[in-house]
């Protein structure tokens, strides 16, 4: 299952996220927020982390204007490595050499088509389990 949740400025791109993930039968909790109102993105940020930490979601996606606010808070919890992508290319590049766990992006840079080819890149693309990026994983955990 997917943790997904945005502020107010990820709250449009999120809506057609879960579409998406609707007409493909992804499973997914909405960590909020529910509206267009504007919020503090670290309550949401905290939420989605939390529930990948604890293993109650398997990856998290998580969206704000930017995208920025959303990965620094996610990843001040143990256990997630948040990453900001913009592309497909990055999106695949953390899966396979970081294991990221939760995808941020920002709904004022990327646009409705591209969000979504970059979620399903994230969501797709297995960890290489290769030693060198298991060491340096290690290396950031300690």
């Amino acid at each position: 299952m997917i943790a997904i949740g945005s502020d107010h400025g990820g709250f449009a791109l999120k809506k057609a996220l879960m579409a998406h993930f609707d007409r493909r039968g992804v499973s997914y909790k909405d960590f909020g927020t529910y509206s267009e109102e504007s919020c503090d993105y670290p309550v949401y940020a905290k939420k989605v982390a939390e529930a990948v930490a604890s293993g109650e979601c398997e990856r998290g996606i998580l969206i704000c204007g930017t995208g920025i606010g959303m990965s620094i808070t996610a990843n001040k919890v143990h256990g997630i490595r948040a990453a900001l992508c913009g592309d497909c290319f990055s999106a695949k590049a953390t899966r396979q050499h970081n294991d990221a766990n939760i995808l941020c992006m920002g709904a004022r840079v990327v646009g409705e088509g591209l969000a979504i080819m970059i979620a399903d890149v994230f969501l797709s693309t297995p960890f290489s389990n290769s030693e060198r990026h298991l060491r340096r994983i290690s290396q950031i955990e300690d």
